[in-house]
């Protein structure tokens, strides 16, 4: 059982994003969103890490992040932090799909 460090990195680099949001601009809703997001992330990396298999949270969260983050960046074309989030959430997305393809199939 591997420990998804890659997955844990995501959670604290996106609590950290939130918190950064709250500090710099003063926005109670990036930290709020910041918080949540980072910390169901590290929550879907704990899971991955128990069971390789169990990628539905991690799955779940890079995958609106990614949608959420790309569609404000697409908006505004700026890359902190809108871009920032959109490019670490599509890699983690891809992890994921690498992850899921490289594991055996049970039948």
């Amino acid at each position: 059982m591997a420990i998804d460090w890659v997955g844990y990195s995501y959670g604290v680099l996106v609590t950290l994003g939130g918190i950064l949001g709250y500090l710099k601009a003063g926005s109670l809703t990036s930290l709020v969103a910041g918080l949540s997001f980072g910390v169901l992330a590290v929550a879907g990396a704990y899971l991955t890490s128990q069971n390789s298999r169990n990628v539905w949270v991690s799955l779940g969260i890079s995958g609106t992040l990614a949608a959420v983050m790309g569609i404000r960046f697409l908006n505004s074309w700026k890359f902190m932090p809108a871009g920032l989030m959109t490019l670490a959430s599509v890699l983690m997305l891809g992890k994921i799909a690498i992850g899921m393809r490289k594991r055996p199939h049970q039948s």
